[in-house]
């Protein structure tokens, strides 16, 4: 479990992040959504600049 989660932690950070968002959509606060829905792609943008940098 420790390997799964240290392998995958930045995908199940963007989901959490992507219903987040999507909870704000459906509770009507679109300028919240908006905001909140950049997060993911950042989250996974930053994670493999990260791994790239690893040198093991």
């Amino acid at each position: 479990m420790k390997n799964f989660i240290s392998k995958w932690y930045p995908i199940i950070l963007a989901f959490m992040c992507l219903l987040y968002s999507v909870g704000y959509g459906l509770m009507g606060m679109t300028e919240e959504a908006q905001y909140s829905a950049h997060w993911p792609g950042t989250i996974l943008l930053f994670a493999i600049a990260i791994r790239q940098r690893r040198t093991t």
